[in-house]
């Protein structure tokens, strides 16, 4: 209501003030006033078209053209008429300025806009088609493939839209031009082959490797989606383009290849992490870990670390990575105390003999945890094998014997290291 009020202020405001302006246009420049109410009018007539009141800012307009003879005034009067739905009214002013010339391009523009909303196509095509042939210009271009399009004439219509690609390589008159062919000429493939020609010569920008995303998905080509996807992150960095390309190795079941980006990319180091673990690489998993580590202050994280630390080293006996791996472990299992850790914990004090006791003690904590563990056991036996209690050892390893997991290749060795030394204390 308040719009509507203020718009017939401006309109009766303007019928009181109409007599002031002169009747004779002045022969002044673009960025001159021509007349005293010059500013008020422009003003106003922008405002009624800010509200939507088309009508009056087209009237205000065409009052500052025949005051002062700019065409400009002209064309925004004319151009709110089309804005109103005055396409009659528009087509008939264009036909007293022009005389059926088409010199002046834009109102010749405006007026096959305005044959085409009223769905005079043939009519509109014609005019376009003499318009781009004179002007040359892409805009016209593209306003008669429209034409054509709306005429269903898609070949037409690609042919002038590929005109206006030639001139200037924008990237919304190419997809244009990929839709006709993919979509309404069932040209998939050379709609896929225009957009990742352009994207070789000019760059995948995020928009055209989205269109190719699209196209791609849609044939299911997971080849085509991989590699656009690839480009795209090169451009943004973002963690869902990274997790698409993950899943797409993944279903390829390409882990090497994976791997490699993830190293590159560091957009999962959790899955990183997995995928090392999987592949037997301690070394790196340790790093990993330890990152993640110091990240989260998840200590089942710094847990794993150790115990890839120890996995990874060559030379078990290290003192100083043993060292290493004992001091990270304790702090783990402060703060988590999980039977794995405390038994790998325990069995590394008793293997290396560092403080057999102090690990027997470990271990019977992680047997507390999971009682029926027959590597927290075999780990026990292994204790009191080291401390020369061989019958309490072989005692713990007899429930092991009838246990899953006995053939575990470690789990043999020392059932028979026991049994033989077992049997050689009875002697």
């Amino acid at each position: 209501m308040y719009s509507l009020v203020k718009s017939s202020f401006f309109v009766l405001f303007f019928m009181l003030f109409s007599g002031c302006v002169a009747t004779q246009p002045s022969a002044k420049k673009g960025h001159e006033k021509s007349f005293e109410y010059e500013d008020m009018y422009i003003l106003s007539a922008l405002h009624l078209e800010e509200i939507g009141d088309y009508n009056n800012s087209s009237n205000l307009f065409n009052t500052l053209y025949e005051a002062s003879n700019k065409k400009e005034y002209l064309y925004r009067s004319l151009r709110n008429d089309l804005a109103a739905n005055e396409n009659g009214r528009a087509i008939k002013r264009v036909d007293e300025i022009s005389k059926n010339s088409i010199d002046d391009f834009e109102l010749t523009r405006i007026k096959t806009i305005a044959l085409v909303k009223q769905n005079k196509l043939d009519e509109a095509k014609k005019l376009a088609t003499r318009l781009v042939e004179a002007s040359k210009s892409v805009n016209d271009y593209l306003l008669v493939s429209e034409i054509y399009v709306k005429l269903k004439e898609y070949e037409s219509a690609l042919k002038y839209l590929e005109g206006a690609y030639i001139k200037e390589n924008n990237e919304k008159i190419l997809e244009s031009i990929a839709v006709i062919l993919y979509v309404n000429l069932d040209r998939k493939k050379d709609a896929i082959a225009q957009l990742e020609t352009h994207s070789r010569i000019h760059g995948c920008s995020v928009f055209i490797c989205s269109k190719l995303i699209g196209f791609y998905s849609n044939d299911n080509n997971i080849d085509g989606l991989l590699s656009t996807y690839l480009r795209l992150y090169k451009i943004e960095f973002s963690r869902d383009i990274a997790a698409k390309i993950v899943q797409i190795y993944s279903y390829k079941k390409d882990f090497l290849k994976m791997t490699e980006f993830l190293e590159e990319s560091r957009s999962d180091n959790e899955l990183l992490l997995q995928l090392y673990i999987q592949a037997r690489n301690y070394k790196k998993a340790a790093t990993i870990a330890n990152e993640l580590y110091e990240e989260s202050g998840d200590v089942t994280l710094l847990g794993q670390s150790a115990i890839f630390e120890y996995e990874s080293s060559e030379d078990k006996s290290d003192k100083v990575m043993q060292k290493s791996v004992i001091a990270k472990l304790k702090e783990t299992i402060e703060v988590k105390k999980e039977g794995m850790y405390l038994n790998y914990l325990g069995y590394l004090l008793i293997d290396h003999s560092i403080d057999i006791k102090k690990g027997i003690d470990y271990i019977k904590e992680a047997l507390k945890i999971e009682p029926n563990s027959i590597y927290y056991l075999d780990s026990l036996a292994w204790g009191y094998y080291k401390l020369g209690d061989c019958k309490e050892a072989a005692k713990i390893m007899k429930k092991v014997e009838n246990m899953d997991g006995s053939s575990n290749e470690e789990v043999v060795k020392h059932i028979e290291t026991i049994k033989k030394c077992n049997e050689s204390k009875k002697k």
